[in-house]
């Protein structure tokens, strides 16, 4: 019997509204490639609706004094936060929309409404630390779906951001906290400079903090790799009661910010991945929330490529990894991982 999957999807022509200076690569223009690969799914899907995030939902994560910043900074606009990030007259209201984007989409899931979910918000937000705006982010929106699906009542998530930027202002918040476990693969060096194999959490969160920094060319043969023999035997540890995905597609090979070499391909099986440890732990629950991607080709693709396997009947089972090949840019970074994470999670590496 073919089953029906209910996968939702969170889009709205009010995220455009959000403008940077002309020829910024964070442009409203990101937006229309994954509507094309969101139109040509539209009937398969079921839409949510965007709606602001509330005063609480923002200070949750953010200070006032940082809501009242980008408010304040949205008035006298255009004006600039950082050297990167910019604001314009409609910057304040888009950004509490993507934060409540990202909220509605997480609590669809977690209430059963839908088996997973796609939200297509601008601007990004994982950049964004506690106080302070940067990367193009002004609030952070994963963060904040995080936050408000710990005072509905989940005890342990885990956010998964494969962005080719590493997402420091996420792991800044939760860093300290045992029940939300940060894992990240990112392009390093690179900006923002953060996400070292080291930097493995602090205090009470010692353990949740899983960093895979990537040299540059790396595509899908480490990306998929990584997620299978790191990821994979992290989140079986963990137990997560839903999975949040920092969806950048800014690894993508066409990318022009970053030096990746992620296909189409490969953005398809490290979702099939993700979708098989959300069954496995958390009857199938995951949420991706877009970050970066600036190429319309990668962010058309990528977009596509989730949905696509997100919608397949079913998700097949996870396979055991092909052995390593000794001196590969593979085996060399999971070992440098496996030297930080085992005394946390004895598995990693090994699966």
């Amino acid at each position: 019997m073919t089953v029906t999957r209910r996968i939702a999807v969170l889009d709205d022509a009010r995220y455009r509204e959000h403008r940077s200076p002309h020829g910024h690569p964070e442009r409203p223009e990101r937006l229309a490639a994954v509507g094309e690969a969101i139109a040509a799914r539209r009937a398969r899907l079921l839409a949510l609706p965007a709606r602001p995030a509330t005063p609480d939902e923002i200070l949750a994560v953010h200070p006032r004094a940082h809501l009242e910043r980008i408010e304040a900074a949205a008035r006298l606009a255009p004006a600039h936060l950082d050297p990167d990030t910019f604001v314009s007259e409609a910057s304040f209201e888009v950004a509490l929309l993507a934060a409540g984007g990202a909220v509605e989409a997480a609590r669809a899931v977690a209430r059963g409404e839908a088996d997973a979910a796609l939200a297509a918000v601008r601007p990004p937000g994982h950049h964004a630390e506690a106080d302070r705006a940067m990367g193009f982010c002004l609030f952070n929106n994963v963060a904040i779906a995080a936050r408000a699906l710990r005072a509905d009542g989940l005890e342990r998530i885990l956010i998964l951001d494969w962005d080719v930027h590493h997402g420091n202002g996420t792991q800044h918040l939760f860093e300290d906290d045992r029940d939300v476990l940060y894992f990240s693969t990112h392009q390093f060096p690179f900006y923002p400079g953060s996400g070292d194999f080291g930097e493995a959490g602090r205090g009470a969160g010692l353990g949740a903090t899983v960093n895979v920094p990537l040299p540059g060319g790396c595509g899908d043969a480490e990306y998929v790799g990584a997620l299978r023999r790191v990821l994979a035997p992290v989140a079986a540890s963990f137990r997560p009661q839903l999975i949040l995905v920092s969806c950048g597609f800014d690894a993508h090979r066409d990318d022009p910010l970053a030096s990746m070499e992620v296909t189409q391909n490969g953005f398809g099986e490290m979702t099939r991945i993700v979708r098989a440890l959300a069954e496995q732990a958390c009857g199938g629950r995951v949420v991706f929330v877009l970050e970066g991607g600036y190429a319309p080709s990668g962010l058309r693709e990528g977009a596509g490529a989730v949905l696509d396997e997100l919608l397949a009947p079913e998700a097949p089972p996870l396979a055991p990894p092909a052995p390593l090949a000794p001196g590969s840019t593979l085996s060399h970074v999971v070992g440098r991982v496996a030297a930080v994470q085992r005394r946390f999670h004895p598995e990693v590496g090994s699966a």
